[in-house]
């Protein structure tokens, strides 16, 4: 049975139009904070009890700081904002002290064995992945009019960290854009025809802004979902976008079948379409601005990983 604890503050962060992705990680963090405090109500604790958490998921679980990051948002977000006690600014944990990894990034001949191999319903938004850099989670959720032609780019609208930016778009796949767009009109259409319908889901003010728009086909998903579903938000029924853990499943079940050795997930050809533009000359504040990086030490992590050796260094073994 779902904790009613949980469920209240699931609630108030949909009121407050949080994403779904972002109420299930809190939620997730939130609970295994009152799990390791053996069910204690967190309103019963506090600074000394969050700091003792954090510093186990450092101690016993060596996650990384960006996990341990998301850990602490979670709790500081339920401190603050549902049980109107915030957490002190000054809390003493150990810090997370792990290392980043670097990327696994696929040659081109591996992107190419891959592409081929991948199955025609997830070939399109692996392809996309990789061409334009996009991260899985802003793939499904392209719209159909996010896709310019004429310009041949992308538009990714409230991507990570709520940031819009236009990326490249390659020629190449414009012939299986329209034949997707073809698609979702068809699924449009069928749902015009439910009573049952309510549209696609919009963000908040433009729903209000432009009430009609939801049955347009401008404002469709991209790769629309096989059937009609419940949102949660609303209990009306809409027709949501293709679930990540397909492709995600579709990805690794390609790159074994393919002969790749490597641990090859989605964003694996978002790392290679960085560390292929760097190779080819593109200078590194554009692919910051194509990956939607807020820090270029961020994006520099790619120029590790080049063929050319560590910052261009050649080996004294290679003049032998």
């Amino acid at each position: 049975m779902k904790s009613l604890f949980l469920t209240a503050i699931s609630e108030q962060m949909y009121k407050r139009r949080y994403s779904k992705r972002t109420i299930k990680t809190y939620l997730h963090w939130i609970a295994e904070y009152i799990r390791f405090h053996d069910k204690k109500h967190p309103s019963t604790m506090g600074d000394t009890e969050v700091e003792s958490f954090l510093s186990d998921l450092v101690n016993r679980k060596n996650v990384a700081a960006n996990t341990q990051a998301v850990a602490l948002n979670s709790l500081v977000f339920l401190y603050r904002e549902i049980l109107k006690s915030p957490l002190s600014q000054s809390l003493n944990f150990v810090s997370s002290q792990k290392k980043q990894k670097l990327p696994v990034v696929l040659t081109h001949q591996e992107i190419k064995r891959f592409l081929e191999g991948c199955d025609t319903k997830h070939h399109l938004p692996c392809a996309l992945m990789y061409g334009s850099g996009l991260r899985i989670i802003e793939t499904v959720r392209l719209r159909v009019q996010d896709i310019d032609f004429d310009y041949r780019c992308i538009k990714v609208i409230d991507g990570k960290g709520g940031k819009n930016r236009v990326v490249t778009l390659a020629p190449e796949l414009f012939d299986a854009l329209r034949l997707q767009i073809k698609h979702a009109e068809y699924c449009l259409s069928l749902d015009n025809a439910n009573p049952a319908f309510s549209g696609v889901w919009m963000p908040h003010r433009l729903r209000e802004k432009y009430q009609h728009q939801s049955r347009s086909l401008p404002w469709q998903y991209l790769f629309p979902s096989n059937k009609l579903s419940i949102d949660p938000e609303s209990g009306l029924a809409r027709r949501h976008h293709l679930d990540e853990k397909q492709i995600q499943r579709s990805v690794r079940k390609t790159a074994i079948q393919v002969g790749i050795k490597k641990h090859v997930t989605p964003h694996t050809l978002r790392h290679s379409f960085a560390t292929h533009l760097l190779q080819s000359g593109a200078d590194i504040r554009t692919v910051q601005a194509q990956l939607g990086h807020t820090d270029v030490r961020t994006t520099q992590i790619y120029t590790h990983i080049l063929q050319n050796g560590a910052h261009g260094v050649t080996s004294p073994l290679s003049r032998i």
